[in-house]
């Protein structure tokens, strides 16, 4: 059963309306590791431009189309409703009817598979694989017959293509060869991923658990979600560290976001519902900026 649309806003302008059905904000989750995963590439110096930018292309579209899939899907089974404490979603507020949503999520697929093409002929058949896979779990994250989110799995989901296959894929669309270095710094981009997602399911866990949405947060309960959210970063911050050991030191610049986590690692600790939403805000500009002081160390590398 879908929820009423809320209307208690009056809609924005159409312009402004599909831009927040795109979540700009958490666009970052597809850029940082194409940043990374072509920066390994140029510290390897098998750096191509055109790839690296398709796969940019490609990794936004999936984004987007996983972002609308989430809007309308969450609105069908009743997650998002009046109660929602996070962001305002087009399709709970009644700016954008289900339909018009989910066609363009399908378009934004569409246009991930038309930019992966260029990718096939590339790359070759390993990218087939890697895209199909991206575009079918972008699907699932919260459609299908077993969306990932409710059982628990969005967490593993965002690792796994935010992280590895994001920046390991990047890499190999450029060089034709999977790396180690691409390979060790994606855990990291895919571990400060994967807290974006952790703060968004703690805000959530009171208003997801009524409707059946068993998140891992809501599996884990707050105390459990909250010592995953400080396990996950302290875990992300010593990769430049195996990264130096690796005979890459540049990597170590990465640390330097380091204060940039303690703000929202203090209102993960003590807040609740609407108040994590600075939190994320947070998390978010600690994920930008630690993925690309690590795609500069990894390019510096190349440099001395």
């Amino acid at each position: 059963m879908s929820a009423s649309p809320a209307r208690a806003a009056p809609a924005p302008n159409r312009l402004t309306v599909w831009l927040l059905a795109t979540r700009p904000k958490t666009l970052t989750a597809a850029l940082v590791p194409v940043l990374v995963g072509t920066a390994a590439a140029f510290h390897d110096g098998v750096m191509q431009p055109l790839p690296a930018l398709a796969a940019l292309l490609g990794a936004l579209f999936i984004q987007v189309g996983t972002n609308l899939t989430n809007d309308y899907f969450d609105f069908k089974r009743g997650a998002d409703t009046a109660q929602r404490l996070g962001p305002p979603r087009v399709t709970q507020q009644g700016w954008v009817s289900p339909g018009t949503v989910l066609a363009a999520a399908l378009g934004s697929f569409g246009l991930a598979v038309l930019v992966g093409l260029y990718l096939v002929a590339v790359g070759g058949w390993p990218v087939v694989a890697i895209g199909v896979a991206s575009v079918l779990s972008g699907y699932a994250y919260t459609g299908g017959p077993y969306p990932l989110a409710y059982h628990g799995l969005g967490d593993v989901f965002v690792f796994v293509f935010f992280g590895p296959v994001a920046v390991v894929g990047t890499y190999y669309v450029q060089s034709g060869t999977v790396g180690v270095l691409p390979a060790v710094a994606s855990v990291a981009v895919g571990l400060v991923g994967t807290s974006l997602l952790i703060v968004n399911n703690l805000r959530d866990i009171r208003t997801d658990a009524p409707v059946g949405k068993r998140t891992l947060a809501v599996r884990l309960g707050e105390r459990g979600t909250r010592m995953q959210y400080l396990g996950t970063l302290a875990v992300a911050f010593v990769v430049p560290g195996v990264l130096a050991v690796m005979g890459v030191p540049q990597a170590l610049v990465a640390l330097l976001a380091v204060p940039l986590a303690i703000p929202p690692s203090r209102l993960v600790l003590t807040q609740q519902g609407a108040p994590l939403n600075a939190a994320l805000a947070g998390t978010a500009r600690l994920h930008l900026v630690f993925g690309t002081l690590l795609a500069l160390g990894l390019a510096a590398g190349r440099l001395g």
